[in-house]
């Protein structure tokens, strides 16, 4: 599996498909995404599950996943037979989280990627399912997250009590399950100090803000993952309702720090993203944190029209192939780091079309 699975995803055109690029507020919105935790009746917590429980349930949700016949490009792939290139290009297709990539034990994923699907088996709950999308359409990805948590119900069994909900294993998960969660891309609020405002009005709404690569990440790039904190209480429509509340409102204050730093010091912003853009088409060896924090700054000077002539969908797509497994993908062998920076900033020249590329 593992060489399919690399050349499928060293394919720039599905890279950014998750990504916004012509929804509305594709400009601060990047992508939404829908989380249900769920545990099975008749099986303990994961943390209390024995190896031979755990693979038993693993083995029990496999094959009632791939019942499913979800779609045609399904996929089960259980994390212990992939090595660990496959297991990080995984993670950065945000189809699994770090601590199931990086984990132990019987552990597994089923996608589909035309669906934008993905369960994790034997995370810290027995199932965490997903589905997500380009833009802000909670509404629409929870309809269709309800309709996938139904029919998954109706092959197995959840543990559920009639006062609390669901049961997970993190009591700030107990009730609903749910975790709706809006990516945002806010360079400004970044650049202008005001992000601290975001974390704390955010806390008082009790809703959390985490990075890129959501719970337990750090802030890279500029980009923030704006969620609900607590679930027990509180029901989907009510979660729903928060959420959608505010990344509207987040997407006004950075529209409108962004036309007051084009305002106030125009030549100093277009200067910084000219130069991200300089380094990005000519440098010879870049890690990748630098390459998503320029990036960033790419994609702000395209959403502004100061960059012309670079499409948002290929700055999308750049966030995705520059991360460090993807770019050993399309090299379709293992890199150490210096080599990983060299290929990486060789792509990039190559997508962004400058002289000298190769």
């Amino acid at each position: 599996m593992g060489e399919s699975l690399r050349a499928s995803f060293s394919s720039p055109e599905s890279a950014g498909s998750w990504m916004a690029s012509d929804e509305p507020d594709h400009d601060v919105v990047v992508t939404t995404r829908i989380r249900f935790a769920r545990n099975l009746d008749g099986f303990s917590f994961r943390s209390r599950l024995t190896d031979e429980r755990s693979k038993e349930l693993e083995a029990h949700l496999r094959e009632r996943l791939i019942g499913l016949e979800l779609a045609s490009d399904q996929a089960y792939l259980s994390l212990p037979d992939l090595d660990e290139l496959d297991r990080e290009l995984l993670f950065e297709r945000h189809l699994i989280s770090l601590e199931l990539a990086r984990g132990s034990g019987p552990r597994g994923v089923f996608f589909s990627r035309s669906r934008h699907v993905s369960v994790m088996v034997n995370e810290e709950d027995h199932l965490r399912l997903q589905v997500f999308g380009p833009g802000q359409n909670l509404a629409g990805l929870l309809d269709q997250m309800r309709e996938f948590d139904q029919k998954l119900a109706g092959r197995v069994r959840y543990a559920h009590h009639p006062r609390f909900g669901y049961l997970t294993s993190c009591p700030t998960n107990v009730g609903t399950g749910v975790r709706l969660s809006v990516m945002l891309h806010l360079p400004a609020l970044v650049y202008s100090k005001e992000i601290e405002k975001v974390f704390n009005a955010a806390a008082k709404m009790k809703l959390a803000v985490r990075g890129f690569y959501g719970e337990g990440t750090s802030y890279l790039g500029d980009f923030f993952q704006v969620s609900n904190q607590v679930t027990l209480g509180r029901g989907v429509d009510k979660l729903h309702q928060d959420v959608s509340k505010v990344v509207p409102k987040l997407v006004d204050h950075e529209r409108e720090v962004r036309r007051t730093i084009l305002k106030e010091n125009g030549k100093g912003l277009e200067d910084r993203i000219f130069r991200a853009f300089g380094v990005l088409s000519y440098a010879r060896r870049i890690n990748s944190q630098e390459a998503l924090e320029l990036i960033s700054q790419v994609r702000l000077g395209v959403s502004l029209g100061i960059l012309k002539g670079l499409e948002l969908k290929t700055v999308n797509e750049l966030l995705v192939m520059s991360q460090p497994a993807h770019i050993q993908a399309l090299e379709k062998r293992d890199l150490k780091e210096e080599e990983r920076d060299v290929a990486r900033a060789r792509y990039i020249r190559q997508r962004l079309g400058r002289p000298g590329a190769e």
